[in-house]
């Protein structure tokens, strides 16, 4: 088990807090698997991002099972030339077979479709994304606001917000797309499957 004070004291070395992050992510059973075989994702500008990140390092530092509130496991990608329902859902099939030997489920979404069906979901419109990492830029706290995926040099690491937080056990919301109320509605759950979380309410953060 990690020491919560010692992820938070690396915070100040960012080169620390990334192999860190490694170290515990290529541990994973549910996260390795998916890395190893990321060829066979095939997905342009794909990424493995968000919750399932966050909570696999929530769980090394609290000393939980590794699979430990972990419901479904994020891949999204970027394909401007072809926005349909079909395609997406038919990569969704096709990946949640390649991994139907894990015990979560598989979502994985398109993010230059994103602003088509937002507003019906969420109730606000939001402009096109460029990429998939100015979409990873907008997702909903710090901590989560994350991308990885393989490279010829390692573990490529998408954090536009920086690892401090996530390493720190800190949750703290960007505010950049989301309200107060899906803010409170994902914190709620955190707060009681992770109890020993920092939470940053929402109006003690910039907007």
């Amino acid at each position: 088990m990690a020491d919560p004070e010692t992820l938070s004291h690396r915070r100040q070395h960012p080169i620390r807090e990334r192999e860190e992050l490694r170290a515990i992510v290529l541990k994973s059973p549910l996260l390795s698997p998916i890395l190893a075989n990321w060829e066979r994702i095939a997905l342009p500008d794909g990424w493995l991002v968000a919750g399932a990140i966050a909570q696999t390092v929530w769980n090394h530092a609290f000393g939980l099972p590794p699979t430990h509130g972990i419901s479904d496991i994020d891949i999204v990608y970027f394909d401007g030339d072809d926005l349909s329902e079909e395609t997406e859902a038919g990569h969704a099939a096709r990946i949640g077979d390649l991994f139907c030997d894990l015990p979560v489920r598989i979502d994985v979404k398109n993010e230059a479709r994103i602003h088509l069906w937002y507003e019906e979901k969420f109730g606000t419109p939001i402009r096109p994304y460029v990429s998939t990492r100015a979409a990873i830029a907008t997702f909903p706290t710090t901590a989560t606001a994350i991308g990885i995926r393989p490279s010829r040099h390692g573990l490529e690491i998408s954090a536009p917000f920086g690892l401090a937080d996530l390493m720190s056990l800190v949750v703290r919301a960007n505010r950049r797309q989301i309200t107060s109320e899906i803010f409170e509605q994902k914190v709620e759950r955190w707060r009681a499957v992770w109890p020993g979380l920092t939470v940053e309410s929402w109006d003690r953060q910039p907007g």
